[in-house]
């Protein structure tokens, strides 16, 4: 099935939205739609890396394991979010395991028909360039959040970016959010445990940042915001 050929829609991703309306449509052209049922493994850490993904829905949990079985998640891919594209531009294998967690779909888009279009429009290896400098900058804020920030202000910041996921950067005073992963995913991402996660989780409820409703989490976005950016309280 052929993807979608309105522009907007290709824009919508960070790799290509710098790009002209010639370069999409010949993207729009060449991309395959896919999709994925929940617990599917789309690769392996090593696989041949020959496409990346545009997701148009769903999440993807990206990560790396020891034969112990130990696990990191380097990161949950949602809709609007590209990955696999690492492998794409430098040819090397697969560098984690991607896994959908939920029943998702995308645009795959080969290194064949990349490098075709890449050989005919330079303006393409600019806005790869342009996209893994952004890719860096966000690594350099995920490593200061490590390194900087106490576990609740971690959470907090968590729950600020999948809710900018839902409704946009200006966000409702009080909006629900219902959290579609398990705290195990979420401690994975955060780099914490499940139970420091879940003490976090239990402290933001006790401060009145937190509070259920039904099956979804009610949250107060300003204390929230002190909470992830103290210096900014």
């Amino acid at each position: 099935m052929k993807s979608p050929s309105n522009l907007p829609f290709w824009r919508s991703f960070r790799l290509f939205e710098t790009l002209d309306d010639t370069i999409l449509r010949q993207i729009s052209a060449v991309a395959q739609r896919r999709s994925w049922s929940a617990g599917t493994t789309l690769f392996q850490r090593g696989d041949a890396g020959d496409y990346l993904v545009a997701l148009m829905s769903g999440r993807i949990r990206l990560a790396v394991s020891t034969p112990q079985g130990k696990e990191l998640v380097l990161r949950l891919a949602e809709a609007g979010d590209v990955f696999g594209e690492l492998s794409l531009f430098d040819g090397a294998p697969r560098s984690a395991d991607a896994t959908s967690l939920l029943d998702s779909e995308g645009f795959v888009f080969s290194k064949r028909d990349f490098d075709a279009l890449a050989a005919q429009e330079p303006s393409l290896h600019i806005a790869v360039t342009h996209y893994l400098c952004r890719m860096l900058r966000d690594t350099t804020e995920q490593l200061e959040g490590l390194a900087l920030y106490n576990l609740e202000a971690r959470v907090a910041q968590f729950l600020l970016f999948t809710l900018r996921q839902i409704h946009g950067d200006t966000l409702p005073p009080r909006p629900l959010l219902r959290l579609e992963i398990n705290q195990s995913d979420i401690a994975a991402a955060l780099g914490a445990s499940r139970p420091k996660v879940n003490r976090a989780l239990q402290a933001l409820r006790d401060a009145g940042i937190l509070h259920k409703n039904g099956e979804a989490l009610a949250c107060d976005v300003a204390l929230l915001s002190q909470i992830a950016d103290p210096a900014s309280a």
